[in-house]
């Protein structure tokens, strides 16, 4: 995983002004000034991250729905529709799950998995456009970076809970030296689900050096992710254990197949490396693109409450 600062500002469309109109939407108002073409808009940034929190209305577009990112570039559509190896796959962009063309105000998608689709394009900045599925009245909304200053460690925490689900299981590798013993200290497989049970934790004190087809879970919970006040870059875990009550962890990444866990109440740090990759979309031997079982998951409107270690006093 890349460690990349975002730039204070954002190149101005000046740069790239053409003899030709785009639309800008300004304050809900539509207003005519000089710019650049809709396909031109697209193609300038290489990146298009999906804030999929901002998404209104009450129809979906299943390709954004999955995707993290996604890029338009000379007539190929990209998507990054998974969290670890985004920065390296397809040198970036992602893998490549269609084509596109652009018409006036429409941008007009033919995916792989899921059809056709024409979508209105709205300009609403420099870098950042809606893409209107008028036939819903749908809209998502997407904020353009190019990828040498797109912050890679953001978009990990920001999703965190896909990162979790996106490996069968993760599997204890390091446990400190420093810290009390605790009941945790036996668990040595965690696994985070997906789909309708992403709340839902399995865990395993199977030994370490069991197969992951093997595994024995010996408990299944609930856990949730916190937001940490003023700190982006780390979260909080909770596993709901009826025998080790609601034990809480500092979660961070270390890269984009590991992750550390750290239990204030004992003092201890965990690591855990990601076991049995799940990619979501990738293309089959024949160069056309396959879903998997899991490519049913979509991102869900999550909005973490912050963290209160008050309200996990014992």
């Amino acid at each position: 995983m890349k460690t990349l600062k975002l730039l204070l500002s954002i190149t101005l469309f000046s740069t790239l002004l053409s003899s030709c109109y785009t639309e800008v939407l300004v304050e809900d108002s539509i207003i005519d000034e000089p710019g650049i073409s809709l396909a031109q808009l697209l193609d300038s940034y290489e990146l298009w991250y999906v804030n999929i929190n901002e998404t209104t209305g009450n129809g979906e577009v299943p390709f954004l729905e999955r995707a993290f990112t996604v890029s338009f570039r000379n007539g190929i559509f990209y998507a990054n529709n998974n969290i670890s190896g985004i920065g390296n796959n397809g040198n970036g962009y992602g893998i490549d799950v269609g084509a596109y063309g652009t018409d006036f105000t429409y941008v007009d998608i033919d995916h792989d998995i899921d059809g056709y689709y024409p979508l209105r394009v709205d300009q609403l900045g420099t870098n950042r456009i809606r893409l209107v599925d008028t036939s819903t009245n749908t809209s998502y909304y997407l904020t353009g970076y190019q990828r040498s200053n797109f912050d890679y460690d953001f978009v990990f925490y920001d999703n965190i809970h896909y990162f979790l689900q996106e490996f069968t299981a993760w599997k204890k590798v390091f446990t400190s030296q420093a810290g009390m013993l605790n009941a945790f200290d036996e668990e040595n497989f965690l696994t985070f689900l997906a789909g309708g049970n992403d709340d839902t934790f399995l865990s395993s004190r199977d030994t370490v050096d069991t197969p992951i087809a093997n595994l024995v879970y010996d408990y299944e919970g609930i856990y949730t992710i916190y937001d940490v006040q003023d700190d982006p870059y780390l979260k909080v875990l909770t596993l709901d254990y009826d025998y080790l009550d609601n034990e809480y962890f500092e979660l961070s990444v270390i890269d984009d197949g590991t992750i550390q866990l750290f239990h204030p109440d004992s003092g201890t740090t965990y690591e855990f490396e990601g076991r049995v990759y799940i990619q979501y979309l990738r293309p089959s031997t024949d160069g056309s693109s396959t879903k998997l079982k899991q490519t049913d998951k979509k991102r869900k409107r999550i909005k973490n409450k912050v963290f209160n270690k008050d309200d996990f006093k014992k």
